[in-house]
């Protein structure tokens, strides 16, 4: 990455205001990054799944057997199906799968567990399906993937093939160091977003549950799994303490860092050359899943 590419990188991405109000974040949010365009071959489809409202994502041409579940980033309290699509479809595209993202219950109105319940129960129906699945998620997306496949292994579900998740929230006691250390450099977060975040994700829940820190939990058994996360992000810890477990429960896992990166940087396609470097590597690693 150029020091140009960083530059720019950073100058697209602004601190939220912790003082307005999940409304108004929302609209901010969906502003920035519900109507990027996905390209001509891309279409939406809403449907349901599990009962749960989603958007089918298909890219023309992406017709194999296995599913793309992706689950949007925003600290359970902003971001849509509609935002998830953004790396959905670059996923479907590269790797040739369709895909489905979902619109799962936000805090703070609906708090643990609303949001792992609906991410469960449109897996359970996927799983049903009988098709072979891979689970991706950004951020608290990220995290929640991972939940998902906890609580599917405890339910006795089909686990994923293989899993993807980009600057995942994996902790939400705060404990990573990187939550004070990077706060000055990085461009999004600060100790205190994710501190407000997880207060109205939580209202009241033991920070330590596994089902929403699985860095916390137990990890055995989870499907290979790829990490992707910038040096420059406060959830840095979050990301390398979770190879590091998933390694030491016997979880094959892969794990990749590019300095000065910023949160979620595989949304930088076309400005960061490691955003696409990041994705054609996520796609191969989900294909070689399936495979």
């Amino acid at each position: 990455m150029s020091e140009q590419q960083r530059a720019t990188a950073r100058s697209l991405i602004t601190r939220g205001d912790l003082t307005r109000t999940p409304e108004q974040q929302r609209a901010e949010f969906d502003e920035n990054f519900a109507g990027r365009p996905l390209g001509d071959d891309v279409t939406l489809t809403l449907r349901t799944l599990g009962g749960v409202p989603a958007l089918d994502v298909h890219v023309d041409g992406a017709d194999g057997e296995a599913v793309i579940f992706y689950l949007h980033g925003g600290g359970y309290v902003i971001g849509s199906a509609r935002t998830g699509a953004n790396l959905a479809a670059a996923l479907a595209r590269r790797t040739g799968l369709p895909a489905v993202s979902l619109e799962y219950r936000l805090a703070p109105e609906n708090p643990f567990p609303a949001a792992l319940d609906d991410a469960l129960a449109a897996y359970r129906e996927l799983v049903d399906s009988g098709r072979p699945i891979v689970i991706a998620g950004d951020s608290a997306g990220g995290g929640l993937a991972l939940a998902t496949m906890l609580a599917a292994r405890r339910d006795g579900l089909r686990l994923p093939e293989a899993a993807v998740v980009f600057s995942p929230w994996t902790d939400l006691t705060l404990s990573g160091g990187s939550y004070d250390s990077r706060g000055d450099v990085d461009p999004l977060f600060s100790r205190a977003h994710l501190e407000a975040y997880a207060e109205r994700y939580l209202a009241g829940h033991d920070p330590k549950d596994e089902l929403v820190s699985p860095l916390l939990g137990d990890l055995s058994d989870l499907p290979p799994l790829l990490i992707q996360v910038g040096s420059a992000e406060v959830l840095l810890d979050d990301a390398l303490q979770l190879a590091v477990r998933a390694a030491e429960q016997e979880v094959d896992v892969s794990l990749d860092v590019v300095a000065g990166a910023p949160h979620v940087y595989p949304l930088m396609v076309g400005v960061m050359d490691e955003a696409d470097q990041a994705l054609d590597r996520a796609a191969r690693f989900l294909v070689g899943g399936v495979a």
